[in-house]
């Protein structure tokens, strides 16, 4: 059964935090294969930890 946007992006957090199993990681993959709204949420993700990261470096 494919994920819906609130479990993917569960995972996308979850994510930042430990390592997914395999399972998870493919789950989440196919539902951003087909989900731009979660592809954008997770590339904001991104973004967001890498500018915490460099205030905490200054």
């Amino acid at each position: 059964m494919m994920m819906n946007c609130q479990q993917a992006s569960r995972l996308i957090s979850d994510g930042m935090d430990r390592p997914l199993t395999r399972s998870e990681q493919v789950r989440l993959s196919f539902h951003l294969l087909m989900c731009r709204n979660c592809r954008h949420f997770r590339q904001q993700m991104q973004q967001l930890r890498q500018g915490i990261r460099r205030g905490r470096e200054e």
